[in-house]
Formats: C-alpha cells, sequence, structure tokens
C-alpha cells in the first residue's frame, strides 16, 4: 500500500509542474478565417479547365511553424467535403486547380488551417460561393 500511495504522490507533483498549453481561443489569437475570391458563386467551370482558386485570410497571430492549409471540395454543397485537393504554405492565398470530371451544380471549397500540436485544424467552407462543375467540353 505505501508503494502505491508513492506512486499517487510522485503523479500529483508531476502534473502540478507539467507545462501548460496555451489557449489558442479566438479571442487569444485572433483566429482564423477565409473567404474565397474565386471561383465566385454561380461561376460555371468545366472538366479539364485550369483555374486559379484565390481567398483572403486572416491567421491566428501564432508562430507558423509547423502550421499548413489545405484546400478540400465538396460536391453536395457543403455538406461534406471528401475530395482533399492540395496541400499549402499557411501564408498561401492562392494555387492552379485542374477542375475534375465530378459534374455538380453544387461545388464548395473549404480552406483549412491546422499547426501540429498548437493550434486545431479550423475550418472555413465557402457555401456563399458554390459553384457548378460541368463534364467536358466537345
Amino acid at each position: 500500500m505505501k508503494i502505491h500511495g508513492l506512486i499517487i504522490t510522485m503523479l500529483a507533483v508531476a502534473l502540478s509542474v507539467a507545462p501548460q498549453f496555451v489557449n489558442t481561443s479566438n479571442a487569444q489569437t485572433g483566429g482564423y478565417s477565409a473567404k474565397l475570391i474565386s471561383p465566385v458563386a454561380g461561376q460555371v467551370l468545366y472538366a479539364g479547365q485550369k483555374i486559379m482558386v484565390e481567398w483572403k485570410h486572416t491567421l491566428p497571430n501564432i508562430p507558423l511553424a509547423g502550421c499548413e492549409s489545405e484546400a478540400r471540395l465538396s460536391l453536395d454543397g457543403g455538406s461534406t467535403f471528401p475530395m482533399w485537393i492540395t496541400w499549402l504554405e499557411p501564408r498561401s492565398t492562392s494555387f492552379l486547380w485542374t477542375v475534375p470530371n465530378t459534374p455538380t451544380n453544387s461545388a464548395v471549397f473549404d480552406i483549412r488551417f491546422g499547426c501540429d500540436l498548437h493550434y486545431p485544424e479550423s475550418y472555413a467552407p465557402q457555401p456563399a460561393s458554390t459553384f457548378v462543375i460541368m463534364a467536358a467540353r466537345e
């Protein structure tokens, strides 16, 4: 029993001196947000077409080491985002995209941001910029 008590005491001491994690709430860091510039709402894109996807973003006020952004695509108006499009450096605000052959009237991008261990993955779906993907022109 003495060993059990000693272990519990040592665990309590270890936890009391453990480093405290940084609070990354929006109030403290300024938070992450993104607004899509291109494609615009209602724009019709064709499979195989190349387009510059562009957005403006606000990054949290944190060190960006270990951080990344990524783009995902929804074909159902933003209910799900099953298509990973690209990984991006966190300060990036554009990428050249080849439109896939996935016809839909309700394509939506999500521009995500996150950092290993010190900032949670944050989502920025863009349903206000829903666009159309058509089959390739013949």
